[in-house]
C-alpha cells in the first residue's frame, strides 16, 4: 500500500496541479475515493483548497483528471506486443507478458487505483466511466494483439472469439493480482510462468485440433 506522509512537500519543478494529483493518487490508493476529502488533499499536498478548486472544480474533477493522467502513464508504461514481432508467436507472447508484469511490479499503484475507482459508487459518473472504459479497452486490445498470432493467425470467427475470451481472462488475472499484490505482497511477475504454461498448453491442444472452448 502507498504510505501517506504527514505532508506532501512540493517537488522542485512540479506544478501545483501535478502535486494535487500525486497526493490524490496516494490518498485514493490507501483510503479509497470516499476517504479522500478536499481537506485531506489540502493538508497532504501543502496547497490551499482554493488551488484544488481552481484546477479541478470539485472532488470528482480531481478523480477525472487523475484517471486521464493514469491512462497516459499506463499507455507509456505498458509494452506493445508489436515490439516483439521478430519472435515466434509463443515466445512473443511470453516476452510481452513478462515485460507487462515487470512494468506493473514497478508501478503497482496503477491497477490498485483503477480497481478501487471501478467498484466505487462514483463509477457510473460519465467522466469516470468513459476513462475507465478507455483504459480497460486498451488493456483488452493489448491482450488480443498478443494472443492472436498464437490462436487466430489466419482469422476466422471461432478463433477470434476464442482469443477474445482469453483476453478477458488475461485482463481478469491482472485485476485479481492487483488485490493479491496489495494484500499479500505477491508480485505480478511471479505468476508469469504459470500463465505462459496455460497458454502453451492451449496452443498445443489447438495444434492437435482439440482446443477446448471457453465459456
Amino acid at each position: 500500500m502507498v504510505r501517506e506522509s504527514n505532508s506532501a512537500a512540493p517537488a522542485v519543478g512540479s506544478s501545483s496541479r501535478d502535486i494535487i494529483l500525486d497526493t490524490a493518487r496516494a490518498l485514493i490508493t490507501s483510503r479509497g475515493y470516499d476517504g479522500m476529502a478536499i481537506s485531506d488533499l489540502s493538508a497532504q499536498s501543502g496547497l490551499p483548497p482554493s488551488s484544488i478548486y481552481y484546477h479541478f472544480g470539485n472532488k470528482l474533477g480531481v478523480l477525472a483528471a487523475l484517471l486521464d493522467r493514469t491512462f497516459d502513464e499506463l499507455h507509456a508504461l505498458f509494452p506493445n506486443p508489436s515490439s516483439f514481432d521478430d519472435r515466434e508467436p509463443l515466445e512473443r507472447f511470453e516476452t510481452w507478458v513478462t515485460a507487462a508484469c515487470d512494468s506493473l511490479d514497478r508501478r503497482p499503484e496503477y491497477l490498485r487505483i483503477l480497481l478501487a475507482i471501478s467498484v466505487g459508487p462514483h463509477k457510473d459518473t460519465e467522466p469516470v466511466r468513459n476513462t475507465v472504459r478507455r483504459i480497460r479497452d486498451y488493456a483488452h486490445a493489448s491482450w488480443v494483439e498478443a494472443l492472436t498470432p498464437i490462436f487466430a493467425p489466419d482469422g476466422g470467427e471461432a478463433d477470434e472469439a476464442f482469443v477474445d475470451q482469453l483476453a478477458v481472462l488475461g485482463r481478469a488475472m491482472t485485476d485479481g493480482l492487483s488485490v493479491t499484490n496489495s494484500f499479500d505482497g505477491v508480485s505480478y511477475s511471479s505468476h508469469v510462468a504459470a500463465f505462459v504454461s496455460l497458454i502453451r498448453g492451449l496452443a498445443e491442444q489447438r495444434d492437435r485440433g482439440s482446443a477446448p472452448p471457453i465459456h
